[in-house]
């Protein structure tokens, strides 16, 4: 079935066409609130048409590109469509997930917090390698990161950190990376170099918009302030300037240390508290906690989504599709896209079912 049929292109193509000379209307533009909503739903939709678009034009293009090479038997165009092939494959399977993505909060920014299980410094060390590799599948797809919130840890690694993703989409690839990560190595803090077993647990958020309702009573929030961890030395934080927020009702807990000022702190983590409450409401109306911010097992054996072993052999295999990854350094590196395809594809099918 072509893809105009499954997708209505030009009733789109129509509608984004409307709201184009909507906006240009004087009270429309003069209503701050009408032209973020319209400017919300063109995008929308171009997200949806222009990769299509995109696609259209490639192909048209090898295949003039290949009636010349038939026609005139030269081999100098045999290069640059194998390029193309190479390209418009990319594009597919990147269309082929990003299509994958319909939920109402896939497409906002995300929030991810990373937690250490029992194990001390293994366990801590674990979670400092898990927030690398999230950081660096952040940089090879052009995502925004800021790390809001470290604990360090007292030896090694991290006792927790939260990170904001800005781009389109972040939630829900991301989403696909919430719950128990397992890894299995020769400890480097074992001076019998024995193998241990580690679990850092993975949530998730999406970031919401100003214009959803989430009922926050002040009465509810306690507020604690910490100075927040540095380097030392002349830059050491000698004010109380980090601020950790606890929802009395739920027990949701949020901090908050990378601004200077205690405010900006505050007012941050309050954005991400409204985001884990938004989290937990729709978890209350859907009975489906793993879907927006992972599975909040015990942080231990049995409950992972994911091996990482590194010893006796090298492997990553998610649970949850049976997928495996030989090259550990790659994944590590934040090459995880296979895992997050292959969940994204596991999710839908039985969404359909």
């Amino acid at each position: 079935m072509p893809y105009e049929v499954i997708f209505d292109f030009d009733s789109r193509k129509e509608e984004i066409k409307r709201i184009s000379e909507e906006l240009t209307l004087e009270k429309v533009w003069s209503s701050p609130e009408k032209t973020k909503e319209l400017l919300k739903a063109k995008s929308g939709l171009e997200s949806t048409v222009t990769p299509f678009e995109s696609l259209e034009n490639k192909l048209s293009y090898i295949e003039e590109t290949i009636g010349i090479l038939l026609e005139e038997g030269g081999e100098l165009f045999i290069e640059d469509i194998q390029k193309e092939l190479a390209s418009l494959k990319e594009e597919v399977e990147i269309l082929e997930v990003r299509l994958l993505l319909s939920g109402k909060l896939d497409r906002n920014n995300a929030i991810l917090t990373i937690h250490p299980g029992a194990g001390g410094t293994e366990s801590q060390d674990w979670a400092q390698m898990l927030m690398r590799m999230y950081l660096r599948w952040a940089e090879l797809h052009g995502y925004v990161t800021e790390v809001v919130d470290l604990q360090s840890g007292d030896e090694a690694g991290i006792k927790s950190a939260t990170i904001t993703f800005t781009g389109e989409y972040a939630y829900g690839y991301l989403s696909a990376e919430a719950g128990v990560h397992r890894l299995v190595r020769i400890s480097p803090y074992d001076a019998s170099k024995r193998r241990h077993t580690s679990f850092a647990a993975v949530i998730v958020c999406p970031e919401i918009e100003d214009d959803i309702e989430i009922d926050i009573r002040e009465e509810d929030i306690r507020m604690d302030t910490f100075r927040a961890s540095g380097a030392g030395g002349q830059h050491v934080n000698k004010t109380s300037s980090a601020v950790r927020l606890t929802h009395l009702p739920t027990g949701v807990v949020v901090s908050c240390q990378n601004e200077r000022s205690q405010h900006k702190n505050r007012s941050f983590a309050m954005k991400i508290m409204r985001a884990r409450l938004y989290a937990l409401e729709l978890k209350a109306k859907e009975k489906k906690m793993e879907d927006l911010i992972g599975d909040k097992k015990e942080i231990a054996w049995g409950s992972q989504i994911r091996s990482y072993v590194l010893q006796p052999y090298r492997l990553v295999k998610d649970h949850r599709t049976g997928v495996d990854v030989g090259d550990v350094d790659a994944v590590l590196d934040g090459k995880i896209d296979l895992f997050i395809k292959e969940f994204l594809k596991t999710k839908g099918a039985g969404a359909k079912n």
